[in-house]
């Protein structure tokens, strides 16, 4: 009879629970208990941005770094995934340093990226050294990542391939020649611009009047006033009202799960998101836009060699790309339409035999990040304030807060008055910033 394994998620964003708490199920995949816990920011998820991702726990609830890291102290955990940014996640394992600073029975950390690196690939790494496995989610992942540590003389031993979590779905069936239904997969801050924005609205607009035989969907992440991983300050939703005429009849903005929209996907359109490999996992013909240039900034430079690099010139004469097989595996995204000698290609089974061996041993050595005050004095203090964590990893005063005793009157309150703030703040990125920022160029 097998043990029932407690794993704890801690993600600061919708996306990041999103790929935490599969990670999680992907790593434990028997019987297993999964508590989540939302880190308290300017991100953290609404009720519906959390039951869009479609991804429960038996018990969610919202902290701040400290008041987890007192959880994790008192509470027995098997596994703890942290599925955050890279700050975060070394002020979480700086804190486990000082719950456990002598080799004990502690948990496993696993932490990893939500999907594509294609920026500060040194600086998000190095933060998240000192986790007992780094998830890389393919074999040009795992090459970079083991390059940049032993660049620097740290451990690579944590980091282990495996795959995003999210792929899967029914393999895609072509309806004869053409695309029926065309999906714009947005993003929040990729362009960042207006004009920019505005523009690829514009097109695919445009590819709906030029193609009334298709529906053109524009997939959005968020709702005006939500924040997913990245601040959105030129919602699409407020430039699909400025288009002249609105949008044609055949063209939409939808919401929804990623993955029940490319259910009916035939043409993928994205500048740089992960959408575009979960889309070329199923075998959909998938579009990188090139429209604004092929740019480190826009995050489509990852996809050199893919073979779905394209303008939306070229998508509106009726052209539907399809994914490099070599690009692909190297990747690790695996179409059904690409025969695998590896067919029963299991990406997490290195993971979970690493994370056996470990809640096997009697006790595991204190977590060992590569950024101490010795190696980055100037820097890892400023990290660990942000989470309210004093430089050696204890919480500052005042950080935890105690609330036995009070009432829920008292509990309500203080949670209303946290969403106003997140509120008021969010009104401010999306409406006031920008009005600014005009009146500056004025």
């Amino acid at each position: 009879m097998s043990i029932r394994k407690r794993v704890a998620v801690l993600a600061d964003s919708d996306t990041r629970w999103k790929w935490g708490a599969l990670t999680a199920r992907r790593l434990v995949p028997d019987d297993h208990d999964l508590t989540g816990y939302l880190l308290r920011g300017r991100a953290t998820p609404t009720a519906r941005q959390l039951g869009e991702v479609g991804v429960r726990a038996d018990r969610l609830s919202e902290v701040t770094c400290a008041e987890f890291l007192a959880e994790i102290g008192r509470e027995r955990y098997d596994v703890v995934v942290l599925a955050l940014v890279g700050g975060a996640v070394q002020a979480v394992l700086h804190g486990a340093r000082a719950l456990w600073p002598d080799p004990a029975r502690r948990p496993v950390f696993v932490t990893g990226y939500v999907g594509v690196v294609y920026e500060k690939l040194a600086d998000g790494l190095l933060l998240r050294h000192g986790a007992d496995l780094v998830l890389a989610n393919s074999r040009h992942d795992a090459e970079r990542f083991r390059a940049v540590y032993e660049g620097v003389g740290a451990d690579a031993g944590a980091v282990t391939e495996t795959a995003l979590p999210f792929l899967g779905g029914a393999p895609y069936e072509r309806a004869g020649s053409r695309a029926h239904t065309v999906v714009f997969a947005v993003q929040p801050s990729v362009p960042d611009s207006r004009a920019d924005r505005a523009y690829l609205l514009e097109r695919a607009a445009g590819h709906a009047r030029l193609h009334p035989e298709r529906e053109v969907l524009i997939k959005l992440r968020s709702k005006p006033g939500e924040h997913t991983t990245h601040l959105e300050e030129q919602p699409y939703q407020r430039l699909a009202e400025r288009i002249p005429g609105g949008l044609p009849a055949n063209c939409r903005l939808v919401y929804g799960n990623m993955g029940e929209v490319l259910d009916g996907t035939d043409l993928l359109v994205t500048v740089s998101s992960t959408a575009a490999l979960e889309s070329l996992h199923r075998g959909v013909p998938t579009a990188v836009l090139t429209d604004l240039g092929i740019r480190e900034a826009l995050g489509n430079h990852h996809f050199l060699g893919s073979g779905c690099l394209a303008s939306w010139d070229q998508l509106d004469a009726g052209l539907l790309p399809q994914g490099d097989p070599d690009w692909l595996r190297s990747q690790g995204v695996r179409p059904p339409a690409v025969p695998a000698s590896d067919a029963p290609y299991d990406a997490y089974a290195a993971a979970r035999d690493r994370i056996a061996a470990l809640l096997a041993e009697p006790a595991l050595p204190a977590p060992a990040p590569y950024y101490t005050l010795e190696t980055a004095p100037g820097y890892l203090p400023g990290i660990l304030a942000r989470q309210h964590l004093r430089p050696d990893g204890t919480p500052q005063p005042g950080a935890v807060r105690e609330t036995a005793g009070e009432s829920r009157l008292r509990r309500r309150l203080r949670s209303y008055l946290r969403e106003a703030a997140r509120g008021a703040y969010r009104h401010g990125v999306q409406r006031v910033a920008p009005a600014i920022r005009r009146l500056g160029e004025l």
